[in-house]
């Protein structure tokens, strides 16, 4: 895939960072427009779940495991909380990181009430960070429960946080789940897609969305519709619960060359391993999503060949 590909700045983009905005794309999509998204916001969405236990791997039991991952891994951006972007990013000044500014833990189910997660950190707050530390700090995130019977309050917060964020030059990623009572099927293709046209309404630059699904139509193909009711936000795609490493990528390959998205979100596939592993992981992640590599060449560097 050629590199330096032109960026389309939006119009709620001032002149004065006009530049910022397109370094800050440039810099998290490597020049390509595509996106590997080292996610690492789990920590308060799931809690200690997806860090310590059966088949999670040792190196994960401590925050510090995900800035090693991003430091030493191919990645676009490190996605997660700002307490810990503020309590390690110094010792990972080269890192591109993307503050989450909302974030509620799983301990309350759909079942007992419709997920509702406020914001717990300003775009005003990131910005701060950014600007007294130096760190690149690139991006924000904001997650939509999009049919939750609180949705209102997200799609309003959201909307302020994107705008928000172009006027200082930052870019936008925005995780959109169908959950609540009202949603009977989270994977719906039709559905998965008005997710992804709620993002393009809202004028963020990313979207990421679960992998639609269908009985009798791959996923990918299925992930068509998504991707062009985005328009010009592009889509990304959540890496989900850990499964195996080529299933993994052969996924993922599909979802960009046949499903049209535009890179990957992926946590748990990567940072439940050691870190030798998390770091191959990566990087066979970012050969299919930067370079555009075939899906042999990536199983060859997840292998250390």
């Amino acid at each position: 895939m050629s590199a330096n590909v032109s960026v389309s700045v939006p119009a709620d983009v001032p002149d004065e960072v006009r530049e910022t905005y397109i370094d800050n794309f440039s810099t998290i999509t490597k020049g390509t427009g595509r996106l590997m998204l080292f996610a690492g916001d789990q920590k308060i969405e799931h809690l200690n779940d997806d860090f310590y236990g059966d088949g999670i791997h040792q190196d994960d039991a401590e925050p510090e495991h995900l800035f090693r991952i991003a430091s030493q891994g191919r990645i676009g951006v490190f996605a997660t909380q700002i307490g810990l972007v503020a309590r390690y990013g110094r010792d990972y000044p080269e890192v591109p990181y993307l503050v989450k500014l909302n974030s509620k833990t799983h301990l309350v189910k759909t079942a007992q009430k419709d997920p509702a997660s406020p914001m717990i950190t300003t775009v005003a707050q990131v910005v701060a960070l950014r600007n007294q530390t130096g760190l690149k700090i690139a991006a924000v995130g904001y997650t939509i429960y999009l049919g939750s019977e609180f949705e209102a309050q997200m799609l309003a917060e959201a909307a302020q946080a994107v705008l928000e964020a172009h006027q200082h030059g930052l870019l936008t990623v925005l995780w959109i789940y169908p959950r609540g009572a009202a949603v009977k099927d989270e994977k719906d293709p039709h559905l998965i897609a008005g997710a992804t046209g709620v993002a393009a309404c809202l004028g963020s630059d990313f979207v990421k969305v679960n992998a639609p699904k269908k009985e009798g139509t791959a996923s990918a193909v299925l992930l068509k519709e998504a991707t062009l009711a985005a328009g010009r936000t592009k889509v990304v795609c959540a890496g989900g619960s850990s499964v195996d490493e080529a299933k993994f990528l052969k996924e993922l390959y599909e979802q960009i060359h046949t499903g049209g998205c535009s890179g990957n979100a992926t946590g748990r596939n990567i940072h439940q391993k050691s870190l030798e592993e998390a770091v191959r992981m990566c990087n066979a992640i970012s050969a299919i999503t930067i370079d555009g590599a075939s899906l042999e060449d990536a199983l060859a560097l997840l292998k250390g060949n």
